[in-house]
């Protein structure tokens, strides 16, 4: 088994049990404005080398999704939201692409990419999942005004909490 396969399977573990296990316990807030749910577990679909099939990334964004819907008793809330960020992941990468395009075997991570690159390319896949996530918990366009803030203080959060792990810990592959 390739040495990368093996990262993402404890990738794809440590970031679940740490969704499940810690994070879950912080989520600030009571159904109101203000609720605050911090998300780590995007960052698996957002570290995948860039030569992972499309098809194969909205599959593992199901997984990971379906799993910590498991663990909250969430009915498809974040494996829906997971699937549409792994499936705009693409898209982002080849808005975000530079001139000289992407190394074939590089990563989307800060070391192949830079930071700049990199906060810019999380900050807006983090923000689309959680939209679609506040969206589709609520699945009506009344609470529109709830959605929104949900999404910024959550957003807020969990970028805070990405950048601290993805800049201590430093993953390069």
């Amino acid at each position: 088994m390739s040495n990368i396969i093996v990262i993402n399977i404890l990738r794809f573990i440590a970031f679940f049990l740490v969704q499940l296990l810690i994070l879950k316990r912080l989520s600030y807030g009571w159904e109101g404005f203000m609720y605050v749910n911090v998300l780590l577990y995007p960052l698996f679909i957002l570290l995948l080398p860039f030569r992972t099939p499309k098809p194969l990334v909205v599959f593992l964004g199901f997984l990971i999704g379906f799993f910590v819907d498991l663990g909250y008793g969430t009915l498809g809330v974040h494996s829906g939201a997971m699937v549409a960020t792994a499936y705009f992941r693409s898209y982002v990468i080849n808005w975000l692409e530079p001139r000289e395009g992407y190394n074939i075997g590089s990563s989307p991570n800060k070391e192949d990419m830079g930071g700049g690159w990199f906060i810019r390319y999380t900050a807006i896949l983090m923000f689309t999942h959680i939209f679609i996530y506040f969206c589709i918990d609520a699945f009506t366009p009344v609470y529109i005004v709830g959605i929104v803030g949900k999404t910024f203080w959550t957003f807020l959060f969990s970028m805070l909490l990405l950048l601290v792990v993805v800049y201590t810990l430093n993953p390069k592959k």
